[in-house]
């Protein structure tokens, strides 16, 4: 078993930040502390009781942004297809 350190509320609020609304992966996050991912997923655990994890949310938005992109690119390939081509149907 590990050795117990106590960390400060303002870096636990840092870390638990950088998850929550900047999109780093817990994994990331407690590399850079030097912690355990299991800390950080306990301390989520705790915070997310009755919330919707902002992780996930964070994920999905990059997930729907990929998608916007990749239906402009086809959008605008098409677009140029059917000047090429005289408009097919």
């Amino acid at each position: 078993m590990g050795t117990f350190h106590v960390i400060p509320k303002e870096t636990k609020e840092q870390i638990l930040n950088r998850v929550k609304n900047e999109g780093v992966s817990v994994p990331q996050a407690a590399k850079d502390a030097g912690i355990s991912n299991t800390t950080i997923y306990t301390w989520l655990g705790r915070t997310a009781q009755g919330q919707q994890n902002n992780t996930e949310i964070l994920r999905l938005k990059r997930e729907l942004q990929g998608a916007y992109e990749l239906i402009g690119k086809l959008t605008s390939e098409l677009a140029g297809v059917k000047k090429k081509n005289g408009n097919w149907k």
